[in-house]
């Protein structure tokens, strides 16, 4: 559905736009701002404007730059596939990216969750665990996992 290789969200959104095409169901992107990254630009936002007077920037002004950035980047994606394309719509949010999701699922109560996984792993996610396989740990509805080959 993709013309180049697909990257775990494209891959992602292919499968999620198929599922959904094949049950006649809506499609809803989700993609989370981590709130450790919002609590980092709030830190260096902060000691900035200690030093700069009129410092231009400002955490909500970062977030929906945020927002919009991510949003057109998913439509892009979505405008790519090949093929029919469910009727869709995308939620951006923000917080600590399994438990959001797992709020955002609850909210949308959607039949299936696909989720893009990286396929690989690293004393990292041996220790802190990925947002896929604490969601699969979680989250209270059914899951699928997408993977790209490396």
């Amino acid at each position: 559905m993709f013309r180049q290789p697909l990257s775990k969200s494209q891959a992602a959104i292919r499968c999620g736009a198929e599922l959904a095409n094949d049950l006649g169901a809506d499609l809803i992107i989700v993609n989370i701002i981590n709130q450790r990254d919002v609590t980092a630009m709030e830190d260096a936002i902060g000691r900035i404007k200690t030093a700069v007077d009129n410092f231009p920037v400002s955490v909500d002004g970062y977030l929906k730059g945020l927002e919009t950035s991510r949003s057109n980047d998913i439509e892009e994606m979505f405008v790519q596939l090949d093929g029919p394309k469910p009727p869709h719509r995308v939620r951006i949010a923000t917080g600590i990216p399994f438990k959001r999701l797992i709020d955002v699922a609850e909210e949308e109560s959607p039949r299936l969750i696909v989720i893009g996984t990286k396929g690989r792993s690293n004393l990292a996610d041996v220790i802190l665990g990925s947002t896929a396989e604490k969601m699969f740990r979680h989250c209270p509805l059914p899951l699928l996992s997408v993977r790209v080959a490396d």
